[in-house]
């Protein structure tokens, strides 16, 4: 007799069980809402339109100014940097302690992280060779390869430092910071070249992910430098765009003549730190909440293919895009112009419709994450130590 799928809740109860007590759930949540933020955060601000019969990219943003403040919410790459510099300063002083080499550790570590690129790259590689062929427009392949493939700048910014872990981790904040202050000052103030900008790429997210290192040796044990960083960081941000000519926006808006994320700017920066110090303060709410089966269950499947999610949830969207097209070259809050608050309601209403179609997504290439585990593997791990052998399990999502 064929055996029923386990429901649920039953399911929750054993990732719960099956998650080490020693395991800062916390960190996991903040990780989930950070790679959640940023796709929700590109479903919202990106908009393909027809134009001169092709697509091309665009932003509600650069429509409506008032919509600057979602970019505030939905701007989340300091916490993932935050979460980084906390998780890989500590992964390398245990893999220290138990005599494991940089080589191994540092190798163990991208692996997990470029394996999945290569999945999303080979097929864009392929899609973007037979469009050309298939005669559809240049300009329209180029919006959607660079769609696809922007958003994997912060990969190789993260696995830099990521690798440069026993070089910054003691690294005061202040000073990158102090870097990209001063980079601005002679962009914006003295005419200086604008190439220079792109110094703030490395220093700009140094600052979280040294937060993130100093988070690690227990500099947040207390409240109070949290809320530092919370007070400060947005008085700090508010006073630049109040006064300081800087945008509102805290991401890229096309056509703008300054952008506060490519390059990012101090104005970035102390958005940042201000997220940074709420992330912090919400820890303690954070790990009572991931004490419940249900949610800690729901963040361990998300972590468990995270790169995933964020590889691809910008390919989900332009496949419903393009089936669009099928049915008419203007449906609302998918081909049309995003300048009214019904764009913003038709694009409510298709964030459900993307998010199925990166299940499938999901579903086709997440063991290129997973890697042997994800098609029933062997090694389940806890952080970078190895567990047990057993095929895929609960286990392993609780440990991923």
């Amino acid at each position: 007799m064929r055996k029923r799928p386990a429901r649920w809740s039953d399911r929750a109860d054993r990732i719960h069980a099956a998650t080490p007590a020693s395991r800062d759930r916390s960190v996991d949540a903040l990780r989930a809402f950070a790679i959640l933020g940023v796709v929700l955060g590109h479903w919202l601000v990106t908009a393909l339109t027809m134009t001169n019969g092709g697509l091309s990219t665009t932003s509600p943003l650069a429509h409506m100014s008032g919509l600057a403040p979602v970019s505030w919410v939905f701007q989340t790459l300091a916490v993932f940097f935050l979460v980084g510099g906390h998780v890989a300063a500590q992964g390398y002083a245990s893999a220290r302690a138990r005599g494991v080499s940089y080589g191994a550790w540092i190798g163990q570590r991208l692996r997990r992280l470029f394996r999945p690129v290569a999945a999303v790259v080979t097929l864009w590689v392929v899609t973007a060779g037979g469009m050309l062929f298939g005669g559809v427009d240049f300009d329209t392949v180029r919006s959607l390869v660079k769609l696809v493939l922007s958003p994997l700048w912060f990969l190789l910014v993260f696995a830099a430092l990521t690798a440069a872990t026993p070089l910054v981790a003691r690294l005061n904040p202040l000073w990158p910071a102090a870097a990209v202050a001063g980079v601005d000052v002679w962009r914006f103030g003295f005419g200086g070249p604008e190439w220079v900008g792109w110094v703030n790429v490395a220093a700009g997210w140094l600052v979280p992910y040294t937060l993130g290192a100093a988070w690690s040796r227990g500099a947040f044990a207390r409240r109070a430098p949290a809320l530092l960083l919370l007070v400060g960081g947005a008085l700090t941000a508010a006073a630049l765009i109040l006064w300081g000519g800087y945008p509102a926006s805290m991401v890229g808006v096309p056509g703008a003549e300054v952008s506060n994320l490519n390059p990012p700017t101090i104005a970035a920066v102390a958005f940042g730190a201000a997220q940074c110090g709420l992330a912090l303060l919400m820890r303690e709410r954070l790990a009572r909440t991931m004490r419940r089966p249900r949610a800690w269950a729901k963040v361990a499947l998300v972590n468990l293919s995270a790169m995933t999610v964020f590889l691809w949830h910008q390919t989900a969207m332009m496949a419903v895009t393009a089936l669009g097209l099928l049915v008419s070259a203007d449906l609302p809050g998918l081909h049309t112009v995003p300048d009214s608050s019904a764009w913003i309601v038709a694009r409510l209403l298709w964030m459900p419709v993307f998010a199925a179609a990166l299940m499938v997504c999901w579903a086709a290439f997440r063991t290129y994450e997973q890697g042997a585990s994800g098609r029933g593997g062997r090694v389940v791990r806890v952080g970078s130590a190895p567990v047990d052998r057993q095929p895929a399990s609960e286990r392993e999502i609780a440990n991923a």
